[in-house]
């Protein structure tokens, strides 16, 4: 930390500078407060030389923007975004070091931290590769360590820079300090980089060395895409883990949700519970905290005109790009060269080990390295450059020189100690692998920023950038597609109660604070109505309105602006039930909705006798079973059903719809003692008529349990789980039609008729497809995740060729016909570090090309066949 330059802006928007943080090579930090005294903030400007790059501004912004998406568990919220008149950001100080500044106070850390570490990064990973996007931000430099875990502060190649300049022509150079092997070899950048570099910086955290990265450039870049990582002072329990990050071919390194889930299954944020930081970063990060809070505001400050950033958020003269961010030293945090004008304070610890050095010191060949300056500044280490794009210049105007390898000046080769023989100069193919990752970098930094609009779900569309949209990433075997769009449900409002695809249009969430519409096509948040909170179901009314029903009343809304058109009451609506209680829907066909209520009603004690106490009124519940239009908005029909279990609605699912009839089972929670009793263990499944409601019969088949597995067709058949095989059954006259039968504590879950097809799950994760006429098995397969809990749910897709397997560990997509595997997704979930582990399930709903998975408040929509 330094103390602010006379130079330095004192005032970013409503926050007033105090000191210089850190310093990266492409922008400066500092600590500021805000407004209210005790509100202290870290503002990261942009360098003035950089800023003044249109592709840089481009990228800066959409960096921002990925952090906003981001925000939440161990990305810290912005307080501040760019805008029109500079480009910084600010986010609330929290007290912590850098894992580079960690190792240099107190050498490799723990396992246990290295976990934490390790976990927390992934975790936020998954969030990103979910969307189809590429981080680029995992260096010593951009990963904090907090008192409650880790955060990462840099969220893509800008942030994560070892060194950045501006170029002629409108280019701008960004130098990475970590390389990916594809990258050497000049393939493409995709999540599995990620998490290449990620292995590197666990094997750094817990060893304070970097492998792979030892020796002279060549030799380095070379070991990367070719050469065997030194694992040895990896702890064990780590080291098979961080090789299979470190594999060459990303298809063999692991998913980022399977990273977090292997290093802290409870998750970062319940493994750190209780402390994580070693005793000297413990206290250095308490100390640190005490220094921050006791600064003064400058006394300049006060004497001088309010100086606000300039417009383009930039700090004055201080525009030399560091050369590498790589373990510069802790007293001055990174940041470059010495300046007379200031005074260093508040060092946090000796310099980190210089062993660390890039793993992407890079040259071009030496015979295109122009002669050194005749008095050099001590040249760091030189990463391995990539080249933006300048931006478009106006029509007629000079052409600025395209973007390409020949086009950028060489990268200066470290510089060697006196009298030391200069590196050999690599051999040819090195050579070309060098230019070839370099147009290969360029695009990949292209294609990142088109990606990050796919973390963005709520914002109105923003207009196009002034560089052609990327192309969508080509699909990998095994590896989910690319997301059409990512949406957050805001921390800020209560947990969906539920969520339910409109005529393949909106995706509609409704909690107890009211009804939100996210448009499907693109993600965007198209309405929130406040006066429908607490619905608990959605569904489609008609053509026209969305029906949504809560616990009093039944609400039909404008797909376009979410206005409530119609709303009828329960208690205006079906008279004779005065307070009438709702169970959970049964089901809705056309435009017929089936569900249960009841009421309670007082039976008056008959009169006693001449002489005789009189008796107690007492209460009974009377239930009925009903049917309604949702567009005409009318009761066809009600019958009276035997109450269930206390407060008395008996919850109804409904296992199949025919022509002329339905079937029905009660839910085995609602069912009374006595409903237990005369059913011996066993399932009673009723059936009414259509027109009429008359129930035609009370039937139980084989020995399917209250709690089992069951579904129908429209042809009459009923398909149940009774131990570990599957049965099909008439149900006109319960007689077992075939058996399925399965492996020992397999258990079926619930069936899915589709055509001629019966799609199966069990608890030994499997998902298979059977005849439905003669129950003869096509295929079978395994979903992967370890056995244990429930069987899949399983959902197919509006085309009906891709079946989806959704369980607590993941979503697997099968090919519905042959089954084969397509493909498999994890998030890991969003993270609180001071709350629980998400946990929830994963569900998928079907739109007709599109596939919306949920997970507690984080929605994905894959494109599907």
């Amino acid at each position: 930390m330094e103390a602010l330059r006379q130079d330095d802006p004192r005032h970013f928007g409503q926050y007033t500078a105090l000191a210089r943080f850190r310093a990266s090579a492409s922008a400066v930090h500092f600590v500021a407060r805000g407004v209210d005294g005790d509100d202290l903030a870290v503002v990261t400007a942009a360098r003035p030389a950089l800023a003044a790059v249109p592709a840089f501004r481009r990228r800066f912004r959409a960096e921002a923007h990925t952090a906003e998406r981001l925000a939440g568990g161990w990305v810290q919220p912005l307080l501040a975004s760019p805008d029109d008149d500079g480009l910084w950001t600010a986010t609330a100080y929290v007290p912590a070091v850098t894992l580079a500044e960690a190792i240099g106070l107190a050498g490799p850390l723990p396992e246990r931290a290295v976990r934490i570490l390790g976990a927390g990064l992934a975790e936020t990973l998954s969030r990103v590769h979910a969307t189809g996007a590429v981080l680029q931000g995992l260096a010593p430099e951009t990963v904090l360590l907090a008192e409650d875990g880790p955060r990462l502060t840099a969220f893509g190649p800008l942030g994560a820079a070892a060194a950045a300049e501006a170029r002629e022509g409108g280019q701008l150079s960004v130098r990475l300090g970590y390389l990916t092997p594809e990258q050497v070899e000049g393939k493409e950048v995709g999540p599995a980089s990620d998490l290449f570099v990620l292995g590197l910086l666990l094997a750094y955290a817990a060893t304070g060395a970097t492998p792979l990265a030892e020796g002279p450039v060549e030799e380095a870049a070379e070991r990367i895409a070719h050469g065997s990582a030194e694992l040895g002072d990896v702890p064990d329990e780590l080291r098979a883990l961080i090789a299979r990050c470190l594999a060459k071919d990303p298809d063999d390194r692991p998913a980022a949700g399977a990273v977090a889930a292997e290093l802290a299954l409870e998750g970062a944020a319940g493994l750190a519970k209780g402390g994580w930081l070693p005793g000297p970063l413990a206290a250095a990060v308490t100390d640190q905290a005490a220094r921050v809070r006791a600064l003064e505001t400058p006394v300049e400050a006060a004497q001088e005109p309010v100086q606000d950033a300039v417009p383009t958020g930039a700090v004055p003269r201080d525009e030399a790009p560091a050369g590498s961010a790589q373990h510069t030293g802790t007293g001055d945090n990174g940041d470059i060269g010495e300046d007379s004008r200031t005074t260093r304070f508040l060092g946090t610890g000796a310099r980190a080990p210089q062993s660390d050095r890039a793993t992407t010191q890079l040259a071009l060949p030496p015979g295109a390295v122009p002669p050194p300056s005749p008095t050099p500044a001590p040249p760091p280490a030189q990463p391995y450059p990539y080249a933006y794009p300048a931006a478009a210049a106006p029509q007629g105007a000079p052409t600025a020189p395209a973007a390409f390898p020949q086009a950028l000046p060489p990268a200066l080769p470290p510089a060697a100690p006196t009298g030391a023989p200069r590196a050999a100069a690599a051999p040819a193919t090195s050579r070309r692998a060098l230019l070839t990752t370099v147009a290969a970098g360029a695009a990949g930094l292209v294609l990142g920023g088109a990606a990050v609009s796919a973390l963005g779900s709520d914002d109105p569309a923003s207009p196009a950038d002034d560089k052609p949209a990327a192309g969508t990433r080509p699909a990998v075997p095994g590896r989910a597609p690319d997301p059409r769009w990512m949406y957050t449900h805001p921390a800020a409002a209560p947990a969906p109660l539920t969520a339910g695809v409109w005529q393949d249009e909106l995706l509609v969430l409704t909690d107890t604070a009211g009804a939100t519409a996210v448009d499907l096509r693109t993600g965007r948040k198209r309405w929130e109505r406040a006066d429908a909170a607490g619905a608990q179901t959605v569904l489609t009314a008609g053509d026209g309105l969305c029906f949504l029903a809560s616990p009093t009343e039944f609400l039909w809304l404008s797909p376009k602006d979410g206005r409530i058109t119609h709303r009828v009451r329960f208690v205006d609506q079906f008279t004779g039930v005065p307070n009438m209680k709702v169970g959970p829907l049964t089901g809705l066909s056309g435009s017929v909705l089936w569900f249960t209520g009841s009421h309670t009603v007082t039976v008056k004690a008959p009169k006693p006798k001449k002489g005789k106490k009189p008796g107690k009124d007492t209460q009974v519940v009377k239930a009925y079973f009903f049917a309604y239009d949702v567009v005409e908005r009318k009761e066809l029909w009600r019958v009276a059903v035997p109450a269930g279990r206390a407060p008395g609605t008996p919850a109804y699912r409904l296992t199949a719809v025919r022509d002329a009839d339905i079937v029905v089972r009660q839910d085995a929670g609602t069912l009374t003692p006595a409903d237990v009793t005369a059913g011996k263990g066993k399932a009673f499944f009723r059936c009414f008529e259509r027109t009429t409601g008359k129930l035609l019969w009370n039937r139980q088949f084989g020995a399917v349990t209250p709690a089992g597995a069951a579904a129908g067709d429209e042809q009459g058949q009923l398909y149940g789980a009774v131990g570990d095989d599957l049965l099909a059954f008439e149900t006109a006259t319960g007689k077992p039609v075939w058996t399925l039968n399965g492996t020992a504590s397999s258990v079926f879950g619930t069936p899915l008729p589709a055509g001629t097809l019966l799609h199966t799950t069990n608890r030994n994760q499997e998902v298979g497809a059977v005849e439905r006429a003669t129950g003869k098995l096509l295929w079978r397969r395994s979903t992967e995740v370890p056995l244990g809990g429930n069987a899949p749910a399983l959902t197919l897709s509006g085309g009906g060729k891709t079946l989806l397997a959704a369980d607590a560990s993941q979503v697997t997509a099968f090919a519905a016909a042959d089954g084969r595997r397509l493909w498999k997704f994890q998030d890991i979930g969003a993270q609180d570090p001071k709350g629980a582990t998400v946990s929830a399930p994963y569900r998928v709903l079907a739109a007709k090309k599109t596939a919306v998975v949920q997970r507690e408040r984080v929605f994905y929509a894959f494109p599907v066949e």
